[in-house]
């Protein structure tokens, strides 16, 4: 996968969120990594779930899900203020399903592409690897 000039790249899993930017070309990708996001995690409603009770412990699946919400919530908010027009996704495919959920359409314009692998910890080096693979 070619990634443009000033892409960004967000990297999610259940609990963490990575942001980087492409401060290389699309021949020499230099991945640059941007300051840590601090995310509203308050949705911890998910499309058929419900919350979870003693007979139905499901507490970390929804703080997973309340998680990509806010990741989702915190991406649209940058597309649609103009701070991102091309956006690469890489989460873990439980996740991607969810941030899936509530992406804005204009979220869903500015995707370059939507990767289900978890990379959230990786070098720099490691995630041009992968993109390259695909």
């Amino acid at each position: 996968m070619l990634l443009p000039h000033g892409a960004i790249i967000a990297l999610v899993d259940g609990a963490k969120f990575e942001l980087y930017r492409n401060s290389g070309n699309e021949a020499e990708p230099e991945l640059a990594p941007l300051p840590a996001v601090k995310l509203d995690e308050h949705n911890h409603g998910s499309g058929g779930r419900h919350y979870s009770s003693a007979g139905n412990p499901q507490d970390s699946l929804q703080d997973e899900d309340a998680h990509a919400a806010g990741v989702a919530e915190w991406l649209n908010s940058q597309v649609l203020g103009h701070k991102i027009d091309k956006l690469v996704v890489i989460a873990a495919p439980r996740t991607l399903g969810e941030l899936r959920k509530h992406y804005h359409k204009q979220t869903e314009a500015a995707l370059l592409g939507e990767f289900h692998k978890d990379l959230v910890g990786r070098q720099p080096t490691e995630i041009i690897e992968a993109l390259r693979a695909k």
